[in-house]
């Protein structure tokens, strides 16, 4: 029998081990997820379809800030955890305190600005300067905006928690931020019929609490790798960061990218009412898309580490297991998304046309679930080998490139349905790339 004993990143991992070791960080991308829903439920069932689709139009670019966040957090923990394989700790920390004081600061600025660009990018997405659906654009913008420094940094430490050995206290970081959210909404959206600005404000505030309480914790000793110290400026070291993480910013650009151009596709069928489908549908992926993400999250900090270690047996270890478990997941989530669609389409209240929308929608877009694991895992492979290039190719190719010529092309043939189909397709084809460069780079890395 295994000892229930705390699993450290020099470990050799069985597949229990494994599972017992990034199960935090599925279980907190996860519950992410959760909690974003319950924003979409509260607003679909207490203000109205149209705040809906205003959340939608305006979520793509909280996406794409908070993506620095994401980039610098995956990018760094990979920098960092090769660092502590080869062995300088000290080293490893001065690389972590740089980079969460420069996601702070980036944060900070964002946020400024955002403040001021909110009215032009409303006007610009929802193709109109006044009216509720601007307004609500405008309102819910300004208020998340403003927690763009917590949100950045809760992204950041999402990978570093895992990195200093920590990922139950991750995923109770993240609970408690998520909790806090959802308890908001029901008081302020539910009870105190706030709408739209009660639920940013909820947002707000989780997003503050899982960005600070990490800073409180890393500013002491924790019993854990990592803690902040002082630093100096290692520009090569913020550059490598940014580059290791580039695929996790691009996919997220990729991503705020394409849901523009899916809600421009299905307002020509559908109108208004097809975008909060698609919104409906955006959330339940998240939901899917993070078990991978999660997975991701929590293998690239022992892939990292044992590549600096240059420990090539357990890479060839972590490697057959990180896919057998991306197969296994995938398969069990299609099969689950497709027979729960009924129930899980109808917890968003939605009622005849745009029930139907969303329901087939649904029923399409599930399948991509069977193969969308592998290219999650390749990109997250690549960068945990520090290969910021190639686990941006990966990312790129599936989260865009693929992905926008098939959202135009697909609904000449089968108007709406070619809309959600063009997301199977995409991830089919990123499979077949990521198997390339997987089969490109076995030799280099020793994975194989």
């Amino acid at each position: 029998m295994e000892k229930a004993d705390k699993i450290r990143l020099s470990d050799h991992f069985t597949y229990k081990r494994l599972l017992r070791f990034v199960a935090p960080s599925v279980v907190m991308t996860v519950f992410i997820s959760v909690y974003s829903i319950v924003d979409g439920l509260f607003i679909s069932n207490f203000v109205g379809e149209t705040a809906l689709a205003a959340t939608n139009y305006i979520f793509p670019l909280i996406i794409v800030l908070g993506s620095i966040g994401f980039m610098f957090g995956t990018g760094g923990s990979a920098l960092v955890s090769k660092t502590l394989g080869e062995g300088d700790r000290k080293r490893a920390n001065e690389y972590f305190s740089l980079v969460v004081y420069f996601t702070a600061a980036a944060g900070t600025c964002v946020m400024i600005a955002g403040q001021f660009a909110v009215p032009s990018i409303a006007r610009a997405l929802c193709h109109e300067s006044e009216g509720e659906l601007y307004s609500y654009c405008v309102e819910y913008g300004r208020i998340l905006l403003a927690g763009q420094p917590f949100f950045i940094l809760q992204n950041v430490f999402q990978s570093f928690f895992v990195t200093a050995e920590k990922p139950r206290l991750g995923l109770a970081v993240t609970a408690g931020a998520g909790l806090m959210n959802m308890a908001l909404d029901a008081m302020l959206v539910a009870g105190f019929k706030a709408g739209l600005t009660g639920a940013a404000w909820a947002t707000f505030a989780s997003q503050a609490f899982g960005g600070l309480v990490p800073v409180f914790y890393f500013s002491f000793k924790n019993g854990g790798l990592l803690r902040f110290t002082g630093t100096r400026f290692y520009f090569r070291a913020l550059v490598k960061s940014a580059t290791n993480g580039s695929s996790e910013f691009f996919s997220n650009i990729s991503t705020s990218v394409v849901m523009l151009l899916f809600n421009e596709q299905i307002t020509r069928f559908v109108g208004e009412a097809g975008v909060a489908a698609y919104g409906a549908i955006g959330y339940l992926s998240m939901i899917f898309f993070s078990v991978f993400m999660g997975f991701a999250v929590g293998a690239t900090p022992v892939i990292g580490y044992n590549f600096g270690a240059r420990n090539s047996a357990e890479l060839k270890n972590l490697f057959k297991k990180g896919v057998v478990i991306t197969a296994a997941a995938g398969l069990a989530m299609t099969v689950f998304a497709e027979a729960c669609a009924v129930p899980l389409v109808g917890i968003f209240g939605f009622g005849g046309k745009i029930y139907e929308i969303t329901l087939r929608g649904h029923y399409i877009y599930s399948l991509s679930y069977l193969v969308s694991g592998f290219g999650i895992f390749g990109s997250a492979l690549f960068t945990a080998l520090n290969n910021g290039l190639i686990s941006a190719v990966i990312s790129f190719s599936r989260s865009l490139l693929l992905r926008v010529g098939a959202v135009f092309l697909f609904p000449l043939v089968w108007g709406l349905d070619g809309v959600w189909a063009s997301v199977c397709f995409s991830e089919l084809a990123a499979l077949a790339i990521t198997v390339a460069c997987v089969l490109a780079f076995r030799k280099k890395y020793g994975y194989m």
